[in-house]
């Protein structure tokens, strides 16, 4: 987080933005001057800070991933494509679901999508959500249009249709809470207006941001919005990777074992109105989901076991 400290050299008092991160262990600080007095577009000289703050600390090693991964995945037989891509779309629909607390294991998950065999022992509801999501997920992947009202309030009455068919593809009108958290999403009657505020917003900075920077921003901003009755984290994270995907970056996927950490830094990032603080953590599992990616791929790749 961007701070501003006052320093005293010689008993006058000045003015600075102040950023301290973390490389290889080590602690690093960036430093800018403000002057004797905090200027009043001090909000401005933030957000370029920001960016600056940003360059070069992640985008470089963005956009190295994004090569890298190309790189090595190119030349790969388009069986072993289709077989990585089968199996993310399986391990992502299933810790998008067992996150919101649906019961099927990754096991019964790969079973109910791989060779369609219904688990006996799991609700119909839980079931049905898990079809639906790979198919939103496939339809998402497949989808060249641009990211609109249209699209995700389909996406979001497929997800839902043969299980909440009474909140599927509509936003909310009530008030709702988060079981666990201290946040509190907005009224109902406030949702128009800032779904509105966020399509805008989506449009203005579309092409301004790095595309991992836009996708973790898009996620935050969505999901705090809250808009749906139900269902906001898994739309949150399906047009995350729709971002993603869209600009040539591999997609992710939250862990469900590893949750804590992803309610923790949204949760963190909602109570001090900072999204940036999501925005890290995102950058984080981007960087070591690729590298673990890339690993298994290099594996296949070069091991003659195909």
């Amino acid at each position: 987080m961007v701070t501003i400290k006052k320093k005293k050299p010689r008993g006058k008092e000045y003015y600075y933005l102040v950023h301290n991160y973390r490389v290889d262990g080590k602690t690093k600080r960036l430093e800018k001057y403000l002057g004797s007095t905090i200027p009043d577009n001090i909000d401005e000289i933030k957000a370029k800070f920001f960016r600056e703050i940003y360059s070069e600390i992640w985008f470089t090693k963005l956009d190295l991933v994004q090569e890298n991964f190309f790189r090595v995945t190119k030349d790969l037989p388009k069986s072993i494509v289709k077989k990585n891509f089968s199996d993310f779309a399986i391990q992502f629909t299933y810790n998008s679901n067992r996150i919101e607390g649906n019961t099927l294991r990754l096991h019964d998950t790969r079973l109910l999508l791989q060779d369609g065999i219904s688990p006996s022992n799991k609700p119909i509801d839980d079931i049905k959500e898990i079809e639906n999501h790979q198919n939103v997920f496939y339809d998402m992947v497949e989808y060249e249009g641009e990211l609109s009202e249209t699209i995700i309030l389909r996406w979001h009455y497929d997800l839902l249709k043969d299980t909440k068919y009474d909140i599927a593809g509509d936003y909310r009108k009530y008030d709702v809470g988060i079981e666990g958290s201290d946040y509190r999403p907005p009224l109902g009657i406030e949702v128009a207006d800032l779904i509105r505020d966020f399509y805008e917003w989506f449009n203005r900075s579309e092409y301004k941001l790095h595309p991992v920077e836009l996708a973790a921003l898009v996620h935050q901003k969505f999901v705090s919005i809250h808009p749906f009755g139900d269902g906001n984290g898994r739309i949150s994270r399906l047009i995350m990777n729709f971002i993603l995907n869209r600009f040539n970056f591999p997609m992710i996927i939250i862990d469900y074992k590893k949750r804590s950490a992803y309610y923790n830094a949204l949760k963190r990032s909602q109570l001090n109105d900072d999204p940036y603080i999501f925005v890290q953590y995102i950058f984080r599992v981007f960087l070591k989901t690729y590298n673990k990616f890339t690993e298994i791929l290099s594996k296949i790749e070069f091991s003659g076991d195909v």
